[in-house]
């Protein structure tokens, strides 16, 4: 289908959706008793069991009814009473507004039959949200707030627990970077995801350069949303999908609210998270926090200093109309203690090769949202937003020569003053890009049965550069350039990337019956990449103009299906396309570790779900599904003998596997007093993979990189009134990380190349509450485990990057 199909289609479809005939609506407000402001995110059913589904912003809800029949409602909200009531809504009276009583201070969890806030942290997206479809494809929602762990380190192992299938890097940095990945995806800055906070972009830049170098703290967020590959029809074409950090909301009943936490850990572990928050005359919100973290780190020169200020102030119009405004700022500078060979790690996995190596990241984002509801079938929302960022890395890295038994024992020499011979390498790259993306969400009938439509457009505009020669010889953080002082550095380079993005993407949710629906969609990409700058070429000594542009059209297809019988079962599959470009990181970053190949190309393929999630009874949760994707010339990393390691394009590759996420509350299973809780989850993958077509020689029939076959998270839940407490324990299986499938050999010097034996770890937190006061402590890898999650190829290695052992964290946190 062309463009010009596409927007015709969109142009004669939106309008007969949008005045297509309505059915009888009710439309239900829910307020604080209290103050009578609406209550976000309270969840409606029917008596039956039903799911209604959940309030908005202002606390309204939208549901289809039929004329004269009575409706049995309960509604139930987080730190609220229950509520029952009956409606029998005709033509003219089909409005009704009801008001929740607080249940006071003193209760800190409530248990009902189909409440979200159980003491399971991890729910399902509905099948409409907001302006989003999520029917038919694999959701996962983290509740942060109900979380047992260290959240002031961004501890990603306990925070995700219960995300199935992630592959983590563990990087001790007090959670500065998140790096996550699964099914065969490089962890490194999540960078096979497409990472949103408050639905806007937020990595450096979507396609040309999409890591993370910036992560929301925990203690700031209130959910962490998860769609796996078929997001990428509405989010953009990572394999991954998506991964949205949801801050909290401004607090509705109070002018202001005060929380502030202070927490101390191992090796001088410092951080310090402030908020304010409130709510004036019902129409101006607001919310902001600082959160300063500070650390020696395990490994010597590993100490970091992080600054994190964000802000949000809201206006609410009318009922219907609201605008926000969003601004981010994160300051960090961190030492990088540089990559181990597997003898070293060995050895003594604290020691460190490297004294002058740092890295500094500054990054402000800014988003300005506007939503807006044309009738009680259509909502519209706008987002603007836009980034200028800059990330710094600076440091002495030599080539590890794997054939050679001294590899990476290159001391950084000193003279006989004790000055450093060799001048440090110096990568410096500049973010700035802006985006707008709207989407219409419309609810219409076909025949008898409801309908939803979603069409929705983005415009992305990045004008990145990358700056690499010669840094100084000096120990600190000095990120100036020396080009005259040390005009012979042979890995010198500039280069600009003026690249542009324009999408339009729809879906559509049949009802083919009262429980089975269809959801087909697509994904219209233009994409522009330009490549503008110079090389110096380390065999000739001369500089090379390297000046390239490619455009693509690109059209994504998916469907997904879901049947439904009731409120407690439903069976879903998925398949959708997807692509990813490739980075300026991949075409022109000079590394000593590895050269990149001339004619690389961008990754396609797709992905694809089936399986089964629901409810048994009041208590047990699951969701087993089996995947499989599919990579038509993906991007790795392969050691040749006549050039060394080489970045391209491997050849194709198949993923597949099983994944289930089984949680019990036991408490509820065997008895009633609330006083209790006690739960227990296993989360579970079990993934296989191989290459079935390479160009290049003893590639076919090897395992894709970073795959555990066992990938098991499992944990219980304990607590007696407002104390909780929870103990997880985590198992991967050995992982290659290259496309040799190296083995792991201790006693060598290779640092880049083999694989990551199994490792497991336990966390153990407890918390507890009084009044206004909350303490929060534990010990994570309780078994003092010496273990690494990851071999860097380029910055903060080469070489092996040492996981945390046992380290303590304590937090008091006071809530005015």
């Amino acid at each position: 289908m062309s463009l010009k199909q596409i927007l015709l289609f969109t142009l004669i479809l939106v309008p007969a959706l949008i005045f297509s005939q309505e059915k009888l609506t009710v439309k239900l407000t829910i307020n604080s008793e209290e103050n009578l402001t609406g209550i976000s995110n309270a969840q409606v059913y029917l008596k039956s069991g039903k799911d209604l589904g959940s309030t908005d912003e202002n606390g309204m809800l939208f549901f289809e009814a039929e004329e004269g029949k009575n409706y049995q409602i309960v509604v139930f909200s987080f730190e609220y009473k229950i509520f029952q009531t009956s409606i029998i809504p005709t033509k003219n009276s089909n409005k009704y507004s009801f008001e929740l009583a607080h249940l006071g201070e003193n209760l800190d969890e409530v248990h009902v039959s189909g409440n979200k806030r159980k003491f399971f942290n991890l729910v399902r997206l509905k099948n409409v949200e907001g302006t989003a479809i999520y029917a038919g494809k694999k959701t996962e929602v983290v509740l942060v707030d109900q979380i047992v762990g260290n959240l002031a380190s961004n501890n990603a192992r306990q925070v995700m627990a219960q995300v199935v299938g992630l592959n983590i890097f563990d990087a001790g940095d007090g959670g500065l970077q998140l790096s996550i990945g699964g099914r065969g995806l490089d962890p490194n800055r999540t960078s096979n995801f497409n990472t949103r906070q408050n639905d806007y972009d937020i990595s450096a830049d979507v396609l040309g350069y999409p890591e993370s170098y910036y992560t929301p703290p925990a203690e700031a967020l209130s959910e962490i949303q998860v769609i796996r590959g078929a997001a990428s029809l509405q989010y953009g074409t990572q394999f991954g999908g998506l991964i949205n950090f949801k801050l909290k909301e401004p607090v509705k009943d109070k002018e202001i609210e005060v929380i502030s936490r202070q927490n101390i850990g191992s090796y001088g572990l410092f951080t310090s998270f402030n908020s304010i928050s409130g709510t004036v005359d019902k129409k101006f919100s607001y919310y902001a926090y600082y959160n300063y973290k500070k650390g020696d780190g395990y490994r010597a020169n590993s100490n970091f200093d992080s600054k994190n200020l964000f802000a949000q102030i809201g206006y609410q119009f009318s009922e219907k109309t609201k605008l926000v405004f969003e601004t981010t700022y994160l300051d960090y500078l961190a030492k990088q203690s540089g990559g181990l060979s597997d003898k070293q790690f060995l050895e003594n996995p604290r020691q460190s090769n490297r004294t002058r190596n740092w890295f500094a990241v500054n990054w402000q984002l800014m988003a300005l949202k506007f939503t807006h509801k044309f009738s009680e079938q259509t909502d519209f929302s706008f987002n603007l937003f836009s980034l200028n960022a800059n990330r710094k890395a600076l440091g002495f890295r030599t080539n590890p020569n794997f054939d050679n038994p001294n590899a990476l024992t290159d001391i950084d020499e000193m003279d006989s003053n004790g000055d450093f011979l060799h001048e440090r390498d110096l990568l410096v790259g500049q973010f700035r890009n802006w985006g707008i993306e709207s989407r219409l969400l419309t609810r219409y009938h076909v025949g008898e049965k409801d309908a939803v439509f979603l069409i929705g457009a983005k415009l992305y505009k990045a004008n990145n550069s990358s700056e690499q020669g010669s840094g100084s010889k000096g120990v600190d953080a000095d990120f100036s350039f020396y080009k005259e002082t040390y005009p012979d550095y042979s890995s010198q380079s500039s280069f600009k990337y003026p690249n542009f993005n324009v999408a339009i993407f729809g879906e559509n949710i049949f009802n083919l019956s009262d429980s089975f629906s269809l959801t087909p969609g697509f994904r219209f990409e233009y994409i522009k990449t330009i490549s503008e700058g110079a090389y110096l070429n380390a065999n000739t000594g001369n500089f090379v103009d390297d000046n390239n542009r490619f455009n693509r059209n690109i059209l994504l297809l998916g469907l997904g299906a879901s049947y439904k019988p009731d409120n407690y079962f439903e069976a879903y599959a998925n398949i959708s396309q997807n692509y990813r470009s490739v980075t300026f990181s991949d075409i022109r970053v000079t590394s000593p570790s590895f050269s990149v190949a001339d004619d690389i190309t961008d990754e396609k393929g797709f992905t694809s779900d089936i399986g089964v999630r629901g409810k048994i009874g009041t208590s047990f949760s699951y969701d087993s599904s089996v995947f499989g994707l599919l990579y038509d010339g993906k991007i790795g990393t392969n050691f040749e003998d006549r050039i060394g390691w080489i970045r391209d394009n491997i050849g194709t590759a198949v993923v597949y596997g099983f994944e289930t996420l089984l949680d019990w509350n036991i408490k509820d299973t065997f008895w009633e007093n609330s006083n209790y809780k006690l739960n227990t989850f296993v989360n579970i993958a079990f993934t296989d993979s191989e290459y079935t077509k390479s160009k290049f020689n003893g590639v076919e029939g090897k395992k894709v990189e970073f795959i555990p076959f066992v990938n098991l998270k499992t944990g219980i839940g304990f607590g007696y009134k407002n104390f909780l407490g929870s103990l997880q324990y985590s198992y991967l299986s050995q992982q290659y990380t290259d496309v040799t499938n190296a083995e792991y050999d201790p006693h060598n010097n290779s640092s880049v190349k083999g694989a990551i034996p199994a490792y497991d770890i336990l966390d153990f937190s407890v918390s507890y509450v009084y009044k206004n006061i909350k303490l929060e402590t534990g010990i994570n890898n309780v078994l003092n485990k010496s273990y690494f999650t990851r071999r860097a190829t380029g910055y903060p290695g080469p070489g092996i990057i040492t996981s945390d052992p046992a380290t303590y964290y304590l937090t008091v946190q006071f809530k005015i």
